[in-house]
């Protein structure tokens, strides 16, 4: 399935000290991104935003045709830069291998040029966009509410929420679907706030029959839809049930497991068998990972022991997601060591396919296999939530008389490498991981 990568965070373009210019430095990092073994970027929303603030991350969409080439709302590039430097960076993407995943916020609007009476509630409202580009100009009727909808199901903060029953508003849509796809590149879509709008939109754009270069071209798709795990898996089957082209979902419960696991003391590993996610009932529409740039609030995101959740998604099933500062920022990718996320995706794209089976399983110590698929052999991960010592078990593998050599594992307070192992002709052997740690093990052939 491969890794993605989300190539931002909260504020990146000032953080990092690249206002104007994230687009060129994310495209210099893509040799180095693909080498790893990722395939695939999401990137923040590209077009131009409302800017009220000062320049923002894109979720406060004005002109969606603008990737930073008119002047307005401030400036003529966006908070990443132009239209020229995207382009550029898609470009290189594909030519590194690397899939290019939108940002779609389709939900809401902000920074209209003037205030509209609207008949049905006798209130003013931003609502008449006049954007510079001259495409989806929109006035009072593209927005809740209006003759065509009644049903709202969220607004996000105080900006006009788009009415995708209007007809010319689902007709723009696809419209921009199709122009991200085919004239400017994209490969695939992060749907933002689901929850807003109803899923015949997702269901349109995934199911559109695009062209490319040619040929045809199916984009992939994953949505933001911020739950529980019944609430996601039921969305997605509502979304998925006539589509030839399926969408996944972010793994939001998924995600807080995997904080409890790192931040909460006493954490039983028991409880990993247990959790309410979407991995568990439907592998293959989930997307998992450890932190976004949603998660940046105080008391949000995971202080201790990062590394546990990131070996646990790149062993398991599912789509992982790595996050841009975790990987730079915090210094987690680690390079050419085994230890730390760089480890993990040649883990997740040599060795983890197949089932997943749970070997052995108690408060402190976890260990399961994959049982491999195609070209990837299987392997067998060991987690170990005991912060004194080593740990491990005999357990019962799909292999005989096989020799496992570990190929990534890391503790905070014991770096050293775990000794290689072997099964006996009952398929038995022992794995071991070190204090409050992980190790994988990989069958050799």
């Amino acid at each position: 399935m491969g890794v993605m990568m989300q190539a931002f965070f909260w504020n990146c373009p000032r953080e990092d000290r690249r206002e104007f210019d994230w687009w060129n430095h994310v495209r210099g990092r893509l040799p180095g991104l693909a080498q790893a073994g990722f395939t695939a970027l999401w990137l923040p929303p590209v077009h131009k935003a409302a800017d009220i603030s000062g320049p923002s991350m894109g979720y406060d969409p004005y002109d969606y045709y603008d990737l930073g080439e008119f002047d307005q709302k401030g400036s003529r590039r966006t908070w990443f830069g132009s239209r020229t430097e995207l382009l550029d960076l898609i470009r290189t993407a594909h030519d590194c291998g690397l899939g290019v995943i939108a940002d779609m916020v389709i939900n809401h609007n902000s920074g209209a040029d003037e205030e509209e009476l609207n008949p049905i509630t006798g209130r003013l409202r931003w609502t008449r966009f006049k954007p510079r580009s001259g495409k989806f100009p929109r006035d009072w009727e593209c927005f809740h509410p209006n003759s065509y909808e009644r049903w709202d199901q969220g607004t996000f903060g105080d900006m006009p929420d788009l009415s995708h029953r209007n007809p010319y508003v689902f007709a723009e849509i696809l419209k921009l679907a199709r122009w991200l796809v085919e004239e400017i590149g994209f490969d695939g879509f992060r749907y933002d706030f689901v929850k807003g709008y109803g899923a015949m939109t997702v269901e349109a754009i995934q199911e559109y029959r695009y062209i490319r270069d040619g040929k045809p071209f199916i984009p992939y798709g994953v949505a933001e839809h911020w739950d529980c795990a019944h609430a996601i898996e039921n969305w997605v089957n509502v979304t998925n049930f006539s589509n030839v082209n399926p969408v996944d979902a972010f793994d939001f419960p998924l995600r807080e497991m995997l904080k409890a696991l790192c931040d909460q003391e006493g954490f039983s590993l028991g409880d990993l068998a247990t959790w309410e996610t979407l991995l568990r009932h439907q592998p293959q529409t989930t997307v998992t990972f450890v932190e976004n740039h949603d998660l940046r609030d105080e008391g949000r995101p995971i202080v201790n022991d990062k590394l546990l959740a990131y070996s646990y998604i790149m062993t398991h099933e599912g789509y992982p997601c790595v996050f841009w500062k975790d990987y730079y920022n915090a210094g987690l990718a680690m390079g050419t060591t085994p230890h730390g996320i760089d480890a993990l995706v040649r883990v997740h794209e040599r060795y983890a396919g197949g089932r997943t089976q749970t070997l052995w399983l108690d408060d402190r110590l976890y260990i399961m296999q994959r049982n491999g698929y195609g070209d990837q052999p299987g392997l067998v991960y060991v987690l170990n939530n005991r912060p004194d010592c080593w740990n491990g078990a005999w357990v019962t593998t799909q292999w005989r008389n096989a020799e496992f050599l570990p190929v990534a594992w890391w503790s905070e307070s014991d770096p050293g490498r775990p000794m290689n192992q072997a099964s006996q002709g009952d398929a038995r052997a022992q794995f071991w991981a070190p204090p409050r740690g992980y190790a994988v093990y990989a069958p050799q052939a």
